[in-house]
């Protein structure tokens, strides 16, 4: 297990070099920030609540840009959101139109993105159905369960065909059986796009279920990465096999220690 920084990797990698965000000028949000997600790697952030988790997708995402320091996406400079870089919301709802089928929603991200309207519906169609959706295409969101809405989200998202994945605790919302089940969906999906994912969860067990590493961030203010963990484990992985749990409690227990410096600050 190591902090920082990975080594520089060819192709869709996204590199955070010496990153700091401060939105008044006074308290940084995050300071002097140096990560590498390796191109195709599944990558999981952690940390406690307020540590700038979000802000750092942000920032990869383009929405946000940062006060010093440079943010590099499959070898480019992030100057703005791009169609390299797609990212998966929290809300079930509020990222789908209401008055679009699920296939309509898939269609319409495709035709954005310069689809033709056959091309638009062969994509929809296919990642519908690589999600399971391919019997609810004509249901409308309202027809559909949050997990249901979830995986419109996904297979839109991967109808792009987007380079990197960016995903802010998407199954936080949802009850424990659909996350369950979306978890083992989303690990299956990207064994077989092999994207870069970016994934933020508050979830230990989900993060070691899912990410190839794990940075566990500390404290605010000026947050940066505490310590990195590898999980050399294949999947699917087993949450009662001892190296599993072993990572679990390294992690549980990095992230506990930053919690703890809250505590102490009167802060939680």
């Amino acid at each position: 297990m190591s902090a920082g920084a990975g080594n520089h990797e060819e192709g869709n990698s996204i590199e955070l070099q010496d990153v700091g965000i401060s939105f008044d000028g006074r308290r940084w949000v995050l300071r002097n920030l140096d990560l590498t997600i390796h191109a195709g790697e599944f990558f999981v952030l952690v940390g406690p609540s307020g540590c700038g988790k979000s802000t750092l997708l942000k920032l990869v995402s383009g929405t946000h840009m940062p006060t010093e320091g440079e943010v590099v996406a499959g070898g480019s400079r992030v100057t703005g959101p791009g169609p390299d870089r797609a990212v998966v919301f929290q809300s079930v709802d509020s990222p789908l139109m209401d008055w679009r089928t699920a296939q309509g929603n898939v269609e319409f991200a495709l035709r954005l993105a310069g689809r033709s309207r056959a091309e638009a519906r062969a994509l929809a169609v296919e990642y519908l159905d690589k999600v399971g959706l391919a019997e609810a295409a004509n249901k409308y969101p309202d027809e559909l369960s949050g997990g249901m809405k979830q995986r419109v989200q996904i297979a839109r998202v991967l109808a792009v065909q987007p380079d990197m994945i960016l995903m802010d605790e998407p199954f936080a919302a949802l009850d424990a059986q659909s996350r369950r089940f979306l978890q083992q969906e989303m690990v299956r999906l990207w064994q077989e796009e092999r994207k870069t994912v970016l994934y933020i969860t508050h979830d230990v067990r989900e993060a070691v279920l899912l990410g190839q590493r794990i940075a566990v961030m500390t404290a605010p203010p000026e947050s940066n990465i505490k310590e990195i963990f590898e999980v050399p484990m294949d999947y699917p992985r087993d949450e009662f096999d001892p190296e599993f749990v072993h990572i679990m409690q390294g992690v549980d227990e990095a992230i506990s220690s930053e919690v703890k410096v809250l505590w102490d600050r009167g802060v939680v």
